[in-house]
């Protein structure tokens, strides 16, 4: 028997166990490291977040919403799930983009801006392109010359290759004599401040001639520009770029960054001007009390057995993996330890890897 067939053979095996003594298929309960593909216990933090996206759609006047909350409180979580109703409801809708960037320490905004540019890509160009075709009088709302000139190059060619050369003219690269002769550009966007101004004109043309309705960026972790990676300079550099970007998209961006308190309110003191754009703030907290706890341990069990009924049948009346005292226990624990170290409340992420780690030794 090979390998591959001794690994299915277990996984099986133990599913089938797992579903007779438990009514579940696996460890209900994710792992510290395990932050993607997690079920979100949604409140009423993501009602105000759906009431922004419908405000937004509405008017299409831009939004910035902060979600703000200590580490391991479930700020990724929040976004994986806002990103994946999202796009849920414009599967059917066109002219939206959803982009999730993790932010790393980085000297400029240049990795946001280019996966923006990706994002959009060259089917971008091409319904651009269409539009264009019928009515170029659009173009003119683009104030930069360069970019007026590079827009009316690719609808005269129409073909791919100059719709390559004006992704990597976007994009800051080098500029060749092959893009000044097939787009008719002058100068490269070397700086985070040219590469905006040509987002700009791009949104701006793209959302006159009807193609482009809106763009959802999520950023998460922005705190660790501030974790001492950085100098002071750098870091104010990236936040100077934060802004200069909500500014210059006043329409069609809806803009959600996750941040601890601390780093928000570092960013706020070395660049004040920012303060003022990142004003609507969800705050995600800690577990404070054993009821909350036990609510969110069961969202997860009853997810789990949920998962399993669909995958098998109707679960069974089964006890549960972990019981209600046991979950009590946990908790009681490390809230005891979490006012030792002077923490306030319970980290979601710790509690839930508690309950993971007590569950994997009955599994076994």
């Amino acid at each position: 028997m090979s390998l591959r067939d001794r690994l299915r053979d277990l996984e099986d095996d133990r599913g089938y166990d797992l579903y007779e003594k438990f009514g579940i298929l696996s460890n209900p309960f994710p792992a510290s490291h395990q932050t993607t593909g997690n079920p979100r216990h949604t409140d009423v933090k993501d009602i105000d977040a759906e009431d922004r996206v419908v405000e937004f759609f509405h008017d299409n006047t831009s939004q910035v919403v902060v979600i703000e909350g200590t580490q391991g409180v479930g700020k990724t979580n929040f976004l994986n799930h806002f990103e994946n109703e999202v796009n849920a409801a414009l599967r059917d809708r066109d002219g939206y983009y959803v982009v999730r960037y993790l932010v790393d320490p980085e000297e400029n905004f240049d990795g946001t801006t280019r996966c923006l540019i990706e994002e959009l890509g060259k089917g971008h160009l091409d319904d651009l392109v269409g539009r264009l075709k019928k009515k170029q009088s659009y173009i003119g709302h683009a104030r930069s010359h360069d970019m007026r000139t590079a827009l009316r190059s690719i609808v005269k060619s129409n073909d791919q290759e100059t719709k390559q050369l004006m992704m990597e003219w976007l994009m800051g690269l080098r500029l060749l004599k092959l893009h000044r002769e097939a787009l008719g550009v002058q100068f490269r966007l070397d700086t985070v401040e040219s590469r905006t101004a040509a987002l700009k004109d791009l949104a701006k043309v793209s959302g006159e001639a009807g193609v482009l309705k809106g763009i959802f960026l999520l950023l998460d972790e922005i705190e660790k520009h501030g974790d001492g990676a950085l100098g002071i300079r750098a870091v104010m550099r990236y936040l100077q770029s934060l802004r200069a970007m909500i500014d210059a998209l006043p329409r069609r961006l809806f803009l959600m960054i996750a941040v601890t308190p601390d780093a928000l309110r570092r960013y706020s003191e070395f660049y004040p001007a920012l303060r003022s754009r990142l004003q609507y703030r969800l705050e995600l907290k800690s577990l404070t009390s054993a009821k909350a706890a036990r609510k969110l341990a069961k969202f997860y069990l009853d997810q789990a057995r949920e998962d399993a009924g669909k995958r098998i049948g109707d679960v069974e009346d089964r006890p549960h993996i972990l019981s209600s005292n046991e979950v009590d226990d946990c908790f009681e624990t490390l809230e005891r330890l979490a006012q030792k170290s002077g923490s306030e409340g319970v980290a979601q992420r710790d509690f839930l890897h508690q309950l993971h780690q007590q569950a994997e030794a009955k599994l076994k």
